[in-house]
């Protein structure tokens, strides 16, 4: 008698009794991907209190506690049904955190109909084409009590003045509070401003009075400035202005042209600092760390020269996010490089679903309202879509470690380039169309160009030019960084002040970009949102149902 080694062959379940069975039988088998639907509960949550038409009872925030706090007791003991509870406990956790932060915010502010004299504390400068753009803490209006929300202002363009973040203002402006929604369904401006802390936005009328501040800049604001003024004055034009937004995370300098070519081309994701961005910053500063420590031989010996750089890098990183203002993509970057950091440490994967849902939860959590916003859906999107692709194509690349040809090595990396591209790109899309209206059709050739020299030589070039710069040699460095800048351009004259990169405008690329009819957006954020979810569910339907893993009851072939 002979004992066939065949597949197990599966039995689908024909009633209902059964049915339950198999379920239960699946989700036992699946228990270790599970986990990252409590994020998603938790965004529904989040979803459910802002679909409401008025606000809920503020008591609802106390029965999300009692709920978490039964999920983890049933869990301990039957974790299927504390699962099962848990979803339900996430969505109300999420829905009680977007109730406690609407409740939290300061009350709005009543701002004078005319004009008025606003005074305040700068905690940020803003470069622009023609001007400066204040951003006022506790302002004062025509010298009344400082209100609990922050103003942003913007200088006469040919104002004098040069305030910088510590400084006191005084000057004659116009002030309105944020702006009513264009149409049911657009951008909602006051539910944004409601929730960081804007009042109202105005222009000067006068020339602004400076008084220096006796405390002095904020640390981060002082040193954003500083290197701002710098690189505008090593690097002048558009070409600076998009070094800036690379190393402080501000985009108002760059002129409207240039910003409409770089979105029209699929590139304006490379002047929002984001996973791209701190990871070659992490990456730079992980290889030059460990670098230096391993040329000297007594700190080679005696240090765990790895586990040193990696958590060097993790604190550069850190900065980073903070000099540029801790925007969304950046938080959940640095949440998902944390956890990269401490899989590395601890030996364990370093991309992983649950690394995706437990950045998304925090998020979520700390800033319920961004889940409304195309920073959050795109950033998660994108970054969903290729550990989904990396899952599934990881087993069936073929190998290209040292030993391998560089031939391979290269069609490897060339492929795992316009791989990302395509992944992000359709992940991102439907969220585009529905936000912005556009769809660019030339994003995955302007990605194949552009992200190789920023991972090689703009991003590394900018981190050498702040090194430079206590030194005053940041020249050096910016000079290579604008270069590697214009190169997507493949343009011969340069790159002319407000003409934009002029490879990507739409007379030497026709048709670039299309805006399908506004009818189409709903669709689009219906088919991106299904999307998300076919990838989070990617490897748990599609493995059981192709019999990879055995969750449901299945009988050996009998012996022969």
């Amino acid at each position: 008698m002979s004992l066939s080694l065949a597949r197990p062959v599966l039995r689908w379940p024909g009633r209902p009794a059964t049915a339950i069975a198999w379920l239960g039988n699946l989700l036992a088998g699946e228990q270790a991907r599970l986990a990252p639907w409590l994020a998603v509960a938790l965004g529904a949550g989040v979803l459910a209190y802002f679909a409401l038409p008025a606000e809920p009872s503020g008591e609802v925030v106390w029965l999300a506690p009692p709920l978490v706090l039964l999920a983890v007791w049933l869990g301990l003991r039957r974790p299927l049904a504390g699962w099962a509870l848990g979803l339900v406990a996430m969505a109300g956790l999420g829905f009680a955190a977007a109730t406690w932060h609407t409740a939290r915010q300061p009350p709005p502010l009543d701002l004078p109909r005319g004009a008025s004299i606003v005074s305040g504390r700068v905690t940020s400068v803003d470069l622009l084409p023609d001007g400066r753009r204040l951003t006022l803490s506790a302002p004062r209006l025509d010298g009344g009590a400082p209100q609990s929300r922050h103003i942003r202002l913007r200088l006469r363009a040919e104002d004098p003045a040069r305030p910088q973040p510590g400084d006191e203002v005084r000057v004659r402006a116009l002030v309105r509070p944020p702006a009513a929604p264009a149409h049911p369904g657009a951008w909602d401006f006051q539910r944004a401003a409601w929730f960081s802390g804007l009042g109202g936005s105005g222009f000067a009328i006068g020339r602004a009075e400076v008084v220096p501040g006796e405390a002095g800049a904020p640390a981060l604001a002082g040193l954003r400035a500083t290197i701002e003024a710098r690189v505008s004055a090593a690097l002048p034009g558009a070409a600076g202005a998009v070094a800036v937004a690379l190393l402080t995370g501000g985009q108002s300098a760059i002129p409207v042209a240039d910003l409409n070519a770089m979105r029209d081309s699929g590139l304006a994701h490379m002047l929002s600092v984001s996973g791209l961005h701190i990871a070659i910053v992490m990456g730079v500063a992980f290889g030059l760390l460990r670098l230096l420590l391993a040329l000297v031989p007594w700190l080679a010996l005696r240090l765990p020269v790895k586990a040193v750089a990696a958590m060097s890098a993790l604190a550069v990183g850190g900065v980073y996010m903070l000099l540029t203002g801790s925007q969304v993509p950046m938080q959940r970057s640095f949440a998902m490089a944390t956890l990269a950091t401490l899989a590395l440490l601890t030996g364990r994967r370093a991309i992983s679903l649950r690394a995706w849902a437990l950045a998304a939860a925090l998020i979520l959590l700390a800033q319920p309202a961004a889940v409304l916003g195309a920073s959050f859906q795109m950033s998660f999107a994108a970054v969903l879509a290729l550990i989904a692709g990396w899952e599934w194509l990881r087993p069936r690349l073929p190998a290209g470690g040292p030993r391998a040809r560089w031939q391979r090595r290269l069609a490897v990396a060339l492929f795992g380039l316009v791989a990302t591209s395509l992944l992000a790109g359709a992940a991102t899309t439907p969220f585009g169309l529905h936000h912005f209206g556009r769809l660019q059709l030339y994003g995955v050739v302007a990605n194949a160009v552009a992200v190789p020299l920023a991972s090689m030589l703009v991003m590394p070039a900018g981190m050498a030019a702040v090194a430079l710069m206590p030194l005053g040699l940041e020249g050096l460095a910016l000079v290579p960084m604008g270069w590697g800048w214009r190169r997507p351009c493949w343009s011969r004259t340069g790159w002319p002040p407000g003409r934009g990169p002029r490879c990507w405008r739409r007379q030497y690329l026709p048709g670039a970009w299309l805006s399908p009819h506004s009818g189409c957006s709903g669709s689009a954020f219906g088919a991106a949102g299904c999307g998300c979810w076919a990838c989070l569910c990617w490897c748990w339907a599609w493995p059981a149902a192709l019999g990879r893993i055995r969750p449901i009851s299945w009988s050996p072939p009998m012996p022969a």
